[in-house]
């Protein structure tokens, strides 16, 4: 029996054969045989994988850049560096995109289009060769390429995260934690730790925390390595009806220094110009990674989601007070300027008042040190925990005054 596995190129399903195999389990990379280099005025791609797994192309803009899609390769202890240099690809991200699917982008310098693609199968071991030549073209035939695919290549079997939805008038609180970055993104990296990792760690801890405390529903939009696009954990935070949804972070700056616990609220006026960087880099990696960002022009729905958020930044603004002074009394140890704006993605819910914890920077030696301890983050944790408990109370009378 032959199994047949599918590619996707500039949005043109093509067949491939593949000998009979368990295609259930990961397949994974042999760096040695495999390789990104510059050939005769453009770029070879070749990936030699224990077994054959479908796959499929897609070409993007803004930014220019190649997405690999598999079910699924393991990446694990995989350095994109070790796949070899080239001057037209400026950068290679790789990693678990959805449950069950791997990414590969290659970030272009100049615009390339898939010239050649094709997969070749070892009929006795199963191992299988991608190859992708990637040809130069200009602009237009660029935009071309990135036009012919259909809409629906995007949601090529790749479900989105359904949450977990509130039990029904618990009247708990329900909190929504969002751990940062994940999968394909793994964001800051420190002598090989991964802020994905430790907000993933840290997000379960803290739910552990509430939950001990009582009175708290709380969701998390990710349980795993996985990639969550900022607009999914977003709508995630409305599906459950959430009181309060918590952004989870421990970047790392190139530029100055900066430690300590810092509390972002949202604001199309940052507070200073590394803040604005920020919130553009965490936007423009989630584009670069896949996400659709496409905006759809609903005038009245702009309104309505301005007019809710009149009423929820204030309440944003409080949370975001009462998580400082709940921090500042449990590890002491804040930001120079602990109370900043930005206008982060991930915080623009008009219904839920929605925050971001930069819970330390693992560019700094201490921070990084110290979001390795667990006696530590349980002082962060019983900080938020604090910080909710007095919001909570402090909300519902900000809303008993409303009504009166």
């Amino acid at each position: 029996m032959r199994a047949l596995l599918l590619l996707v190129v500039c949005g043109l399903w093509l067949p491939f054969a593949a000998s009979a195999q368990d295609l259930r389990a990961l397949a994974r990379l042999d760096v040695a045989a495999s390789s990104i280099l510059d050939v005769r005025g453009g770029v070879e791609v070749t990936l030699a994988l224990s077994q054959a797994v479908p796959w499929r192309v897609l070409t993007r803009d803004d930014p220019r850049r190649i997405i690999l899609d598999f079910q699924e390769v393991a990446w694990a202890g995989v350095s994109p560096q070790a796949l070899g240099t080239s001057k037209r690809v400026q950068a290679v991200r790789i990693g678990t995109f959805r449950p069950g699917w791997s990414r590969m982008v290659l970030e272009l310098t100049a615009p390339l289009i898939v010239d050649t693609a094709g997969m070749r199968t070892d009929p006795s071991s199963g191992a299988a060769v991608i190859s992708l030549r990637l040809a130069r073209t200009d602009a237009a035939g660029f935009a071309q390429a990135v036009a012919a695919r259909p809409p629906e290549a995007d949601l090529w079997a790749l479900p989105a995260p359904v949450p977990q939805p509130p039990k029904a008038d618990s009247g708990d609180t329900i909190v929504v934690l969002d751990p940062g970055h994940g999968g394909i993104d793994p964001g800051a990296q420190r002598d090989g730790l991964r802020e994905a990792d430790l907000m993933l760690t840290f997000a379960r801890e803290v739910e552990e925390a509430l939950i001990r405390q009582g009175g708290y529903q709380v969701i998390l939009t990710r349980t795993n390595d996985v990639f969550v696009p900022l607009a999914e954990r977003v709508a995630i935070a409305r599906a459950a009806k959430a009181d309060v949804f918590l952004s989870l972070h421990a970047d790392a700056i190139t530029q100055g220094e900066a430690s300590g616990a810092t509390v972002y609220t949202l604001s199309d006026q940052a507070s200073d110009p590394a803040s604005a960087q920020l919130a553009e880099r965490k936007s423009r990696e989630d584009v670069l990674l896949g996400a659709d960002v496409t905006e759809k022009g609903d005038q009245v729905a702009d309104i309505l989601m301005d007019l809710a958020r009149v009423e929820v930044t204030p309440r944003a603004d409080a949370l975001a007070d009462a998580l400082v002074e709940g921090l500042r009394g449990t590890v002491g140890r804040l930001h120079k300027r602990p109370r900043l704006e930005a206008e982060f993605a991930v915080l623009k819910a008009p219904d839920v008042p929605s925050v971001l914890l930069e819970v330390g920077f693992m560019s700094d030696a201490q921070d990084l040190s110290d979001l390795q301890k667990p006696q530590w983050r349980a002082q962060v944790a019983l900080g938020i925990v604090q910080a909710l408990e007095t919001w909570v109370v402090a909300d519902a009378l900000r809303a008993e005054r409303v009504r009166q």
